[in-house]
């Protein structure tokens, strides 16, 4: 089952966690494939503007990175994959949710291109028949469970052919669902360029779901005066 074999990822140590992600698949894919989709959230980021992580900001009882494990799983992501790479040091020790698998990012600072791709060898290693994936940030604080469904039931009301991605401020951004079809693409990201650029020009459908307030993310101080 998904939750024994996650079980035993987590006694492993982070070093070997990887390893073993990538190494397992082929073993545990018959028995995965049939799981929800999984969810990535991307969080290796060193917070630079904002002069400290913005993972453990406090927001309504709990910090951005746990919030975003926590409203992944309950819209149905299974597994969450929680890419870590800056401030491991400082993170870690917070401990992470058992809901969340960690994926360390050794080339984090190359730019956030990296954490996709980690995210997704991890997703690979473990459901590599998955229909998609749903790729999110932990900064986004009016980010709800909500929203997430809804991008889940427009992805599959296309029956995986196309990307659901959320709509605000007049883009169309992250959080997204993207079928296996596109991770190719995202594959091909480099640098700092992170899945919008995938979303500005297309070369799928996309699909729109409106989330208000998206464009809210925490960069830097005068981001945080907007969160209370």
């Amino acid at each position: 089952m998904l939750a024994s074999a996650l079980r035993r990822l987590r006694m492993l140590p982070r070093g070997a966690a990887i390893s073993w992600i990538v190494n397992s698949g082929a073993r545990h894919s018959s028995r995965l494939d049939s799981m929800s989709i999984p969810a990535i959230v991307l969080a290796a980021g060193a917070s630079s503007r904002l002069g400290r992580p913005k993972q453990l900001v406090e927001y309504q009882g709990e910090t951005l990175l746990a919030r975003a494990i926590r409203l992944s799983h309950e819209a149905g992501g299974d597994p969450v994959f929680v890419v870590l790479g800056a401030n491991l040091e400082v993170i870690l020790p917070t401990g992470l949710s058992d809901k969340a698998v960690p994926v360390i990012n050794k080339d984090w600072q190359e730019g956030i291109s990296t954490s996709i791709h980690a995210g997704l060898r991890a997703v690979h290693g473990v459901l590599p028949a998955t229909e998609g994936v749903l790729l999110l940030a932990c900064d986004q604080p009016r980010l709800s469970v909500e929203h997430l469904r809804a991008l889940m039931r427009a992805f599959s009301l296309q029956s995986g052919a196309a990307i659901a991605a959320s709509a605000y401020a007049g883009v169309r951004g992250t959080p997204a669902v993207f079928p296996r079809g596109a991770f190719r693409q995202l594959f091909e990201l480099r640098g700092d360029t992170g899945a919008r650029a995938l979303l500005t020009k297309p070369a799928r459908p996309v699909v729109g779901v409106p989330f208000p307030d998206g464009e809210l993310d925490i960069d830097t101080p005068a981001d945080l005066d907007q969160l209370y």
